[in-house]
């Protein structure tokens, strides 16, 4: 069986007069996951409002996933830019592993374990 990659969405809505704060943290986060060697994508989408943001995150496998949760961009500034933002929904695509799964469910997140598809 071929290892599948570990997808996160995380719809975010940032609180008025906090825009340029949350940028400055989501930059931080990019460049420490950038340093990740386990994390594939770590991408940020502005809807035209300037209020909403998508973060795409894609990780080579549960080990990956795993490692970033425990890792300073999760420990450290997941909470500084969570003063910053309501998280509207939080999706897993793939197998997280047991311990990210646990985490994740305490915080709302939705896992859908990989059920059929194609991915070059």
């Amino acid at each position: 069986m071929q290892k599948q990659v570990v997808r996160l969405s995380v719809h975010l809505s940032v609180k008025e007069g906090k825009l340029e704060e949350f940028k400055s943290i989501a930059q931080a986060m990019t460049t420490g996951s950038e340093a990740e060697p386990g994390t594939l994508g770590y991408e940020w989408f502005e809807a035209v409002d300037g209020k909403r943001f998508r973060l795409l995150e894609t990780y080579s496998d549960s080990a990956a996933v795993e490692a970033h949760f425990k890792g300073p961009v999760v420990q450290q500034s997941v909470p500084k830019l969570a003063a910053l933002c309501t998280v509207e929904a939080f999706e897993i695509y793939g197998d997280p592993g047991p311990t990210v799964a646990g985490i994740a469910g305490g915080l709302g997140a939705v896992v859908y374990q990989y059920s059929l598809g194609l991915n070059r």
